[in-house]
């Protein structure tokens, strides 16, 4: 099996993912895919956080978001990409 680093050529680090995630408010929804997480089922390897909220950083240094009823830690060097949805629609 090939390791993370060959799906993800220049992986993230904790700290950089948590800067790219910065702008969640409780009000954008997130989604996240991970390279090299074995998967029988497409689509399973990646995460969906509606109204997520990044959690500040704290003693573990762990990457943290919430949706207000559960936490997800983030293993940074295995996201391949993320989206941060708009938030709220301009009318």
């Amino acid at each position: 099996m090939p390791s993370a680093q060959s799906l993800v050529p220049n992986p993230m680090t904790s700290d950089q993912l948590r800067q790219a995630l910065r702008e969640l408010n409780g009000e954008r929804d997130l989604t996240v895919v991970f390279a090299e997480v074995p998967s029988p089922v497409p689509g399973l390897a990646n995460l969906e956080v509606k109204r997520a909220m990044l959690i500040p950083d704290e003693a573990d240094h762990l990457v943290k978001v919430t949706d207000g009823q559960s936490v997800y830690v983030l293993d940074a060097p295995r996201v391949a990409w993320v989206r941060i949805g708009l938030g709220k629609t301009v009318k």
